[in-house]
């Protein structure tokens, strides 16, 4: 049972990336597609929270703890917080676009814009 545990939130993280990838495939609304891309996109979230864990480990502030203490890895919470920014932006570019197609074709439907050019 232990090892089921363990092996939570990259399940989770599998899962969420699934329904992120297969909301994407199938979107028939451009703002749909970009909700389902940070649905995707929090899945690294959770993977990266299962590699940073560790039982019984402290915040990685070295100041006034014993070198021996155990800690949860630092670098992990950086990729972390750069991964939340990274996705912010994405994100907003990607709903600026959306605003730009719908203003050039009247429609959000990836099928309608085929038909934009230039």
């Amino acid at each position: 049972m232990p090892h089921l545990l363990h092996a939570w939130p990259y399940l989770v993280a599998a899962w969420l990336f699934c329904c992120g990838l297969w909301g994407i495939v199938t979107s028939r609304h451009l703002v749909h597609a970009v909700v389902c891309l940070a649905i995707l996109q929090s899945s690294t979230y959770v993977l990266l929270l299962g590699i940073g864990f560790r039982v019984g480990g402290t915040a990685p502030v070295f100041a006034d703890i014993d070198p021996h203490t155990l800690t949860v890895d630092p670098v992990v919470q950086a990729l972390m917080l750069t991964d939340v920014v990274v996705e912010a932006v994405v994100v907003a570019l990607l709903l600026a676009m959306v605003v730009k197609a719908h203003e050039r074709s009247g429609s959000v439907s990836p099928s309608d814009l085929r038909t934009v050019r230039g």
